[in-house]
Order: structure tokens, then sequence, then C-alpha cells
């Protein structure tokens, strides 16, 4: 035999021990990629009439505003709803043994983004002062 054809015969060989392994290796992958993922979130679906072609989950003006509880008719309104805020925040700090700090509430850091502000919050800070007595 020539050099040429015991060449050729060495590759075939060669080729017949590697395919098995080229075999099983490529068959893991594919199953490596059939392999899948499910990630399920929960949400809940906005209920949409479907007689309103204009209905806005937000309401008809636009997007809900955070901050409207905050926005009073007067400032008697104001005082009576911070104090009850702070009441209950109070009430809540006492029961929890928190430290006095009636600024730490959101109640508190909110309320100026609606009117009578300062009144609310002075409404607060006597309604916390009660409560953390209490």
């Amino acid at each position: 035999m020539k050099v040429r054809n015991l060449r050729r015969l060495g590759g075939f060989i060669l080729a017949v021990l590697l395919l098995p392994g080229l075999i099983a290796l490529s068959s893991k992958s594919v199953q490596a990629q059939q392999r899948r993922v499910v990630i399920v979130r929960t949400y809940r679906p906005i209920y949409r009439p479907y007689w309103d072609p204009f209905w806005n989950p937000y309401g008809r003006f636009g997007r809900y505003n955070y901050y409207s509880q905050y926005v009073f008719r007067n400032s008697d309104e104001a005082f009576n709803e911070g104090y009850h805020d702070g009441l209950k925040t109070g009430q809540g700090d006492a029961k929890h043994r928190r430290s006095y700090d009636p600024q730490r509430s959101h109640y508190y850091e909110e309320a100026g983004f609606g009117n009578f502000g300062e009144v609310y919050r002075s409404g607060f800070l006597r309604g916390y002062a009660d409560g953390f007595r209490s």
C-alpha cells in the first residue's frame, strides 16, 4: 500500500471513531436548547367597558393624582384631616415603640403638595402628640 492510501484509511478510521462522540454531544446540546423556562407574572387586567371607546383607566381627565388626598375645601377640613392622620400615626408609633418623630411619616412629608399644607401639618403635629401620649 502506498502512504497516501494509508492516510486515507487512517482518516476514515478516525472519522468513524469520532462520529459517535459528536452525535452524543450534539444530542445533549439539542436537549439543552429545548429546555423551556416559564415565567408566570400575576397581573390584574384592566376592565375596559366595550361600549366606551374613549375609556381611560386613570379617569376622564388624565392620570390619577397621587396627592389628591391633600386637597381640601377649607383650612378647618385640612386641620381636622391632619389631626386624624396624626392621631392614627402617633398611636401606631407608640404601640410599636418607635421614637417620637412625626416628620418620619409620609403624611407629614407629602402634605406640601396640596393646598393648606401648613395647616394640615400643624393639625398632624397636634394629633401625633396626642396619639403618641395616649
